[in-house]
């Protein structure tokens, strides 16, 4: 066995810090000098409470988000949602959900993407990807 062949080491204290600046700086420098962005994707949690799409515990008809960013509808009401959108840009149906459970979408292409809820007719909400 190999490992049982190299030394136990022990690492002084901050070297794991160290470590860690040197991988982020050996992936983030290079980013930086090309010209190109380092983003890192968001989650975003999106309740459905009272027949309205609610963020910050504030009604929501439009949100921007980041490409990549992954949206969670999650149900508050004591009813069954299904959250879908038609949009060429992003289609998706998330299916009928009761109270307490959550399901992901992540927007991956900048545009518009319209979604609804299917049972509520009312509940819209326009997602700008940027």
């Amino acid at each position: 066995m190999i490992a049982a062949a190299l030394p136990h080491r022990t690492l002084r204290p901050g070297a794991m810090n160290r470590i860690l600046i040197g991988i982020i700086s050996a992936i983030a420098l290079p980013v930086a000098a090309g010209g190109s962005t380092l983003v890192f994707a968001n989650d975003i949690t999106i309740d459905q409470q009272n027949k309205t799409f609610v963020l910050n515990n504030a009604k929501v008809e439009t949100i921007t988000v980041n490409e990549g960013d992954t949206i969670h509808f999650t149900n508050k009401d004591p009813w069954f949602h299904n959250i879908f959108s038609l949009s060429d840009l992003k289609t998706f149906d998330l299916g009928s959900y009761p109270q307490g459970e959550s399901r992901p979408v992540t927007f991956d292409k900048k545009g518009t993407v319209d979604v609804e809820c299917a049972i509520h007719p009312n509940m819209h909400l326009k997602v700008t990807v940027k």
